[in-house]
């Protein structure tokens, strides 16, 4: 999410940063794609063991985007984008699809696309608006211009959808299975409440945000058909699952956008890993504008670590407190997320690295398969 400060700005706190402004609704042309197709890449390497995977989020368009070289020079077998893939912030369709070209035209990406299989899901400012949820009234042509971008086939089940464009993906078979689930947390989003202006200010010293925990039973940030169609993916066979989250999953409420900020919808979901008995979960996710990795052992089945990787381009230096923030495991310039397997030994070890934008380790995590398993 960026425009934090923004958003601080619209509730009448001054001294802050502007952000983008919204334009008004018209016809749009699709955005270009690159010249090789990536979804022929993706949909060949669907079948193909994965060992390298790379990801990241918060790429604005009008910025210089070096971080695509190194990328590039891991040579990854994967890479996922978690949303604020551009900064779309309008309901002005030719105006985003315009910054969606101006993606598609960074050399870098281009490389990306022409040798990487690439996935993605979005986030509120490609979706559309600054955390921006259900009622976002351009939705449906933002979520065309989003598919015809990433070059999803047009017979694709993810085009039929009516609620959004959460899907997954299988790499590999038996013992080297990896599935990859992408969530939508915009579509279905129910609005959001925030404090009051003072004290939204003071909670900003703090590095906390203004927005407060939602405890409605009918607050939702899936939505019901897509918590329907998630339980059938966690049941699906798979040694690892990598869940994509444009938002975080394991945070202490930063009073700004996160699961924490809808308390029952984020028990639910590790009450569904526990009862579909979905071993191999590890999520990653962007939004923060900056990297670090969470991990969560108490009141779930194993512990549930979230690898966030935040931005390509954006950085945010004023960090929300996290108590389930691993020490070392922090870093507030751009950046992208590594996820090594090594699938030769006989517990899969997975490393989550952080790479700043030269492509420089930063910190990391290394796990042993049998750590993401509940004890039955």
């Amino acid at each position: 999410m960026l425009n934090r400060r923004e958003t601080l700005k619209l509730l009448g706190v001054t001294g802050l940063a502007s952000a983008a402004a919204s334009g008004l609704a018209s016809d749009a042309a699709s955005p270009a794609v690159a010249g090789d197709s990536s979804a022929k890449l993706q949909a060949s390497a669907s079948g193909n063991t994965v060992s390298r995977i790379l990801f990241g989020s918060c790429a604005h368009q009008d910025k210089e985007q070096p971080i695509w070289g190194p990328i590039n020079a891991l040579e990854p077998d994967l890479f996922i984008m978690l949303g604020d893939n551009i900064y779309g912030d309008t309901r002005d369709m030719k105006l985003l699809s315009s910054k969606y070209q101006k993606l598609a035209d960074k050399p870098g990406f281009k490389e990306l696309r022409g040798r990487t299989p690439l996935i993605a899901t979005w986030d509120d400012h490609d979706y559309g608006e600054n955390d921006a949820g259900y009622d976002y009234p351009m939705k449906e042509q933002s979520k065309e211009l989003f598919l015809d971008f990433f070059e999803e086939p047009e017979d694709s089940p993810r085009r039929r959808k009516d609620d959004g464009i959460y899907t997954s993906y299988m790499y590999g078979e038996g013992d080297t299975a990896v599935q990859v689930i992408l969530l939508d947390l915009r579509w279905n989003r129910t609005p959001i409440s925030h404090v009051s202006a003072k004290e939204a200010k003071r909670r900003d010293q703090m590095g906390f945000g203004p927005y407060v925990p939602l405890l409605d039973p009918s607050s939702t940030i899936l939505g019901e058909k897509q918590w329907q169609w998630l339980e059938a993916e966690l049941q699906k066979p798979a040694r690892l699952r990598v869940i994509g989250s444009s938002l975080q999953f394991i945070s202490t409420f930063p009073g700004w956008e996160a699961w924490s900020l809808f308390p029952r919808e984020r028990q639910r979901l590790i009450s569904l890993i526990d009862q579909t008995q979905a071993d191999g979960v590890v999520f990653i996710s962007g939004d923060t504008h900056w990297a670090e990795i969470s991990c969560q052992t108490e009141k779930c089945p194993y512990p549930l670590y979230d690898f966030t990787s935040s931005g390509l381009t954006e950085t945010w230096h004023n960090m929300s407190p996290n108590v389930y923030r691993l020490p070392g495991c922090l870093y507030t310039e751009a950046n992208f997320g590594v996820i090594e397997i090594d699938w030769t030994v006989p517990d899969p070890h997975i490393v989550l690295q952080a790479r700043d934008v030269n492509g420089r380790p930063i910190f990391e995590k290394s796990i042993l398969l049998s750590q993401l398993a509940a004890q039955r």
